[in-house]
């Protein structure tokens, strides 16, 4: 059974930065394109950063774009999503998700992905 896991949530103020984790059990990331996700009450789930497990390409929302890093790390078995200059939009849960595909889909259909976490909470406060 495969499981998906984040960390790293919690408050900050803004401007600030988080690190989320996404880890795995049942799956390897190694093989697999990762992406995160978040969602909060005001909005629909909004796709935030892909990694590609064939090329090693990352894509990002336009919202995020420049201030989001993502990336994979301990032998690809952990995705991480790096966060810089927190804005109080950023407010949402984030969500990891693993599709068994090599390639980052085209878009960001909920349906694209196979595994998803139970999400964790990051609050950007002003």
């Amino acid at each position: 059974q495969v499981q998906v896991a984040e960390s790293g949530g919690g408050l900050v103020q803004v401007g600030g930065s988080l690190r989320l984790s996404c880890t795995a059990s049942g799956l390897s990331f190694a093989d697999n394109s990762v992406a995160w996700f978040r969602q909060s009450p005001e909005k629909e789930r909004e796709g935030v950063s892909c990694t590609s497990s064939g090329s090693g390409f990352n894509y990002y929302g336009d919202s995020v774009k420049g201030r989001f890093t993502i990336y994979r790390a301990n032998g690809k078995m952990t995705v991480y999503l790096q966060m810089n200059d927190l804005k109080p939009e950023d407010t949402a849960i984030y969500y990891c998700a693993a599709t068994r595909k090599t390639y980052c889909p085209g878009t960001w259909q909920r349906d694209n992905y196979d595994y998803w976490g139970q999400g964790t909470q990051v609050t950007v406060s002003s």
